[in-house]
């Protein structure tokens, strides 16, 4: 095969065989048969002579020369892909697709719409969303940005803090009329507490008092679930009284469905941010995507700016 006729697309094919480990994922997400992905590898591997991948009958992984041109590789399709968005940008709007990954509760509540209003402002632009309370790896998911609730520890991403998600504590009007309204934090334990089992500490409530001290309260249920949606039906079904996003039940307490207990004591905050994969955040659409989204969700119910 003549080394200077590799072609992009063999690069791509071999970038995300890297990122996912995996010949028929990658088939699926290119649309592409799998004997069509071992065509692109051993093309490639043929036109720069190497072993580039380490395959196995359950994975595939990068040899040391491999992963030395898989970092190149990503620098080439990045300013690849950013010449191709700066010469459309002289004669057209953004076009092309954005990966998203959203917290799933945010994401049907509120998020999808705000993609509503995105395509309208950009109608070349397509929006893959995916919604999963699980810490995905970006990258080897193939995603561009991703909106997430709670603290960081992928450093390696790009960053964009949106604001801070307020909490309280609420419960059903006819669950606490049958139970009593608590009156101070050590009445809770008389309470059943709908509690979310896929966040961490969740068998305690960290509340703050409106002096700025703060109190650990044990939280117990025979209700466990791990979905902010189940969590606001169980809510708003009297099952218990639980801490929540404001964002989450706000027109529940609006329409009185819903009310706020010990409103003196509140959960502690949640950082609301962008992570964006690095090599994706110059390009035009991902951009606007992550602006857009910025602006839409610091105007929700409870989200303070950073």
């Amino acid at each position: 095969m003549d080394k200077g006729g590799l072609g992009f697309d063999r690069m791509r094919t071999f970038v995300r065989v890297a990122e996912r480990g995996n010949l028929s994922m990658v088939a699926k997400e290119l649309g592409i048969g799998q004997s069509t992905v071992t065509r692109h590898l051993n093309e490639l591997e043929e036109a720069v002579g190497v072993a580039l991948l380490s395959r196995t009958t359950r994975r595939v992984t990068l040899t040391e020369e491999g992963s030395r041109y898989y970092t190149n590789c990503l620098q080439i399709l990045r300013l690849v892909e950013q010449a191709a968005e700066e010469a459309r940008a002289a004669r057209q709007a953004p076009a092309g697709a954005v990966r998203l990954s959203c917290t799933a509760a945010l994401g049907v509540m509120h998020v999808t719409r705000m993609i509503f209003d995105f395509q309208d402002l950009h109608p070349d632009i397509r929006v893959d969303l995916n919604l999963t309370d699980e810490r995905i790896d970006l990258v080897r998911e193939g995603v561009d940005v991703a909106l997430r609730l709670g603290p960081l520890a992928d450093s390696s991403m790009k960053l964009h803090a949106v604001g801070k998600s307020q909490r309280l504590l609420v419960g059903a009007p006819a669950y606490l009329s049958a139970r009593g309204r608590p009156e101070r934090p050590a009445d809770l334990s008389r309470y059943e507490t709908i509690v979310m089992s896929n966040v961490a500490g969740s068998n305690q409530l960290l509340l703050s008092a409106s002096d700025g001290t703060s109190l650990v309260v044990p939280a117990s249920g025979r209700l466990r679930v791990d979905h902010g949606l189940a969590a606001r039906e169980a809510l708003a079904a009297g099952r218990g009284i639980g801490p929540t996003h404001l964002w989450l039940v706000h027109d529940l307490l609006d329409d009185g469905l819903l009310e706020v207990v010990l409103g003196d004591y509140r959960p502690s905050p949640v950082p609301v941010s962008l992570l964006i994969v690095p090599e994706r955040a110059a390009i035009a659409r991902v951009r606007l995507l992550v602006d857009f989204l910025a602006a839409e969700v610091a105007k929700l119910p409870g989200i303070r700016p950073s």
